[in-house]
């Protein structure tokens, strides 16, 4: 297939290089302009997986893509792909990989002639050059159709799945992405705000602040339908946490590079939803007043 990588950071980065070790022709496209990109692929232990040449920012690209697969940041999505909508035919799928929730609702309106794929993945990745992305965390990958062109589009889930496994289709990913978010709402913005790894969260200094977090969060998924315990999703913070203990968020990159983080559509997120019903989520609002501040204070430098 002939797939555009739109938004080539970390993970854009790290699906790139396997989709074209996976033997499709990829393409990126960035807002740095430049005629091809080379990238190192390494694996967990830092060895090496493949070396890939790719052609970047070619409008012709864009003409002839099958997929444009948008991995921007989630406040990045709708300036990354409107501009470009003009070149990309109505046939091509658009696939959307994110954290957060709330990105695409009104852009589904604006694109609704495509086929439209939301996915989110637990799969991790580091940038450490601009030429050299490792893959930190073996994750897995949710993947469903928001509209009925792309509800149609189920195969997709074998395509990604062979160059990255494991991808699960979903006929409504309202369950995956809310669980993606509530872990985000927990890790992201406690590592970036105490600039710290995961792992450092697994200490008793933070149980306190983790349970208090989750009960919010779970009050708030209850009353928009989901069925979840705050025990479950306890169970799957501290489950993330084990796993990626040696890591960094992806919220203590953006912060740490002194970029804006997907905190809107993350804990703020919930905070929207939960004022929707009513709920007072006093932790949730701190964390994210918190990382607003931080962003707040750099770009008035």
């Amino acid at each position: 297939m002939n797939i555009v990588v739109l938004g080539p950071g970390a993970i854009g980065s790290l699906w790139a290089c396997y989709l074209k070790h996976a033997g499709h022709n990829v393409s990126c496209w960035s807002h740095t302009h430049s005629s091809e990109r080379d990238y190192l692929l390494t694996s967990t232990t830092g060895s090496t997986i493949s070396r890939s040449t790719f052609v970047s920012n070619h409008i012709d690209s864009l003409r002839h893509a099958d997929v444009i697969f948008v991995a921007t940041k989630a406040h990045q999505v709708a300036t990354a792909i409107l501009p470009l909508i003009q070149h990309i035919d109505s046939d091509t799928i658009l696939l959307f990989m994110h954290n957060g929730m709330g990105t695409l609702d009104e852009l589904l309106v604006t694109l609704s002639a495509y086929p439209i794929l939301r996915a989110s993945t637990s799969h991790a990745a580091l940038k450490h050059n601009p030429c050299h992305v490792q893959h930190t965390g073996l994750g897995k990958t949710d993947l469903g159709g928001l509209n009925p062109k792309g509800q149609a589009c189920q195969f997709m889930a074998e395509v990604l799945s062979h160059a990255l496994p494991d991808v699960n289709w979903h006929s409504t990913l309202e369950w995956p992405l809310w669980r993606k978010v509530a872990i985000n709402c927990v890790i992201n913005p406690l590592t970036a705000i105490d600039n710290i790894k995961n792992g450092a969260l697994l200490g008793h200094a933070y149980t306190d602040h983790i349970h208090a977090i989750v009960r919010e969060i779970v009050t708030v998924m209850q009353a928009s339908g989901l069925s979840i315990t705050q025990d479950s999703l306890l169970d799957d913070v501290y489950a993330v946490l084990h796993q990626t203990a040696h890591n960094y968020s992806s919220m203590h990159q953006d912060i740490s590079h002194q970029r804006t983080s997907e905190i809107d559509f993350i804990n703020g997120y919930v905070v929207n939803q939960a004022q929707q019903h009513a709920i007072s989520t006093p932790y949730n609002i701190h964390l994210w007043q918190t990382i607003k501040q931080l962003e707040h204070r750099w770009s008035h430098l």
